[in-house]
């Protein structure tokens, strides 16, 4: 299945039994409102998925039983987050073998590979696979900044189609256009800036708070690509605390809680992260509770 990186592509978060085992049946519940609400494709073992405690038999499960479930409506694309290159390339190779059809790939994690290094990391990656490549640049959390320069070093490389743009910088859209046009497919990752980046011309969303208001989430894209934005913001001001606990280092604990809350998911999570306490929970649980009493009634969006 091609993927044309456009739309809401949810980082989904793994479900985890209290035996600290795969959860499938409530991963695809949550994965079947995804679907239900019309997203264009699923992110599996991104940081919300936490990818760091992921065995790859575990994403080897959940990729199949993933492409099992979505029976092709939606592409399904696996993260790779490795601190070797041939660890990273031997992933690939594993994701192509049991179905996905896409990655998002991570600069190197541990070591702070240079400019020249990263390039080499990504083109080394992408001529390992035949599998389509987003690029997630994220130099806040991840301290490598993929720049404009080294972009156009990976312009050649036909498989990196897209980039999953996590500068913080809502400008860097305009700069990449600027500097490509259509060539790379833009997706915002950073849910506090998607309706302004959408705006300016992103393709996408690869949203976090999607995973608790999928419907809500996709709505504001439709309504922004179809050119009604008092209707898109109406719905992004009401959203604004909630997506909030998505750039906070604690996202997944946040997120995995307002999905349980919703019912299309749970709390718990794998050490060394542990499920909120105290007066931290009560700050959340407060800011989750008043976000589903006030949630707004929606347009018709899946006809846009």
């Amino acid at each position: 299945m091609a993927v044309s990186w456009k739309g809401i592509f949810p980082a989904i978060t793994t479900k985890f039994t209290s035996q600290n085992n795969l959860d499938l049946f409530l991963f695809k519940k949550n994965l079947n409102a995804q679907l239900q609400a019309g997203i264009n494709g699923i992110v599996l073992g991104g940081t919300l998925g936490e990818a760091s405690v992921l065995t790859n038999e575990e994403k080897e499960i959940l990729v199949k039983e993933t492409l099992l479930f979505v029976n092709e409506k939606v592409p399904v694309i696996i993260n790779i987050a490795e601190g070797s290159t041939q660890i990273a390339v031997e992933l690939a190779q594993k994701a192509s073998l049991w179905g996905a059809q896409g990655l998002m790939l991570l600069p190197p994690m541990r070591y702070k590979s240079d400019e020249r290094e990263t390039v080499q990391y990504f083109k080394d990656i992408a001529e390992s696979t035949d599998l389509p490549i987003m690029i997630y640049n994220n130099p806040v959390d991840y301290k490598i900044d993929v720049t404009i320069d080294m972009f156009s070093e990976l312009v050649a490389v036909s498989n990196i189609q897209a980039i999953k743009e996590s500068t913080r910088d809502v400008t860097n859209v305009t700069r990449l256009r600027n500097a490509f046009g259509n060539r790379f497919h833009i997706l915002c990752g950073v849910d506090t800036l998607a309706l302004e980046e959408l705006v300016l011309g992103a393709d996408g969303w690869v949203a976090g708070l999607v995973c608790a208001f999928p419907a809500e989430t996709v709505a504001i894209y439709r309504l922004v690509k179809a050119g009604r934005l008092e209707e898109a913001i109406s719905i992004y001001r009401w959203f604004m605390p909630l997506l909030e606990l998505d750039i906070h280092s604690k996202l997944v604990q946040y997120i995995k809680f307002a999905e349980s809350k919703m019912g299309i998911g749970s709390e718990i999570v794998r050490k060394p992260r542990l499920i909120l306490e105290g007066s931290e929970r009560q700050r959340i649980e407060k800011i989750i509770d008043d976000g589903i009493k006030n949630r707004p009634v929606l347009p018709d969006y899946l006809h846009l």
